[in-house]
């Protein structure tokens, strides 16, 4: 288990926000509230062994299609 430390910009209104994650075996969903317009960013974490690499994925908590 490793933490990333990642500077994401909000989906909302474009304040950067500094994101500490915590890196699994596992993929992670969760939802982060910016910390300038108190909106909810929707981030997805994905280990991809294969590529040796971390997959971070920032989107609007509303572009969410289930």
């Amino acid at each position: 288990m490793s933490l990333l430390h990642q500077t994401i910009q909000c989906p909302f209104c474009g304040h950067p926000m500094h994101l500490t994650v915590e890196v699994t075996d596992d993929d992670q969903e969760y939802t982060e509230d910016c910390s300038n317009c108190c909106n909810p960013i929707h981030v997805r974490v994905h280990k991809d062994e294969q590529h040796h690499s971390i997959q971070l994925f920032v989107d609007a908590d509303d572009e969410q299609y289930y």
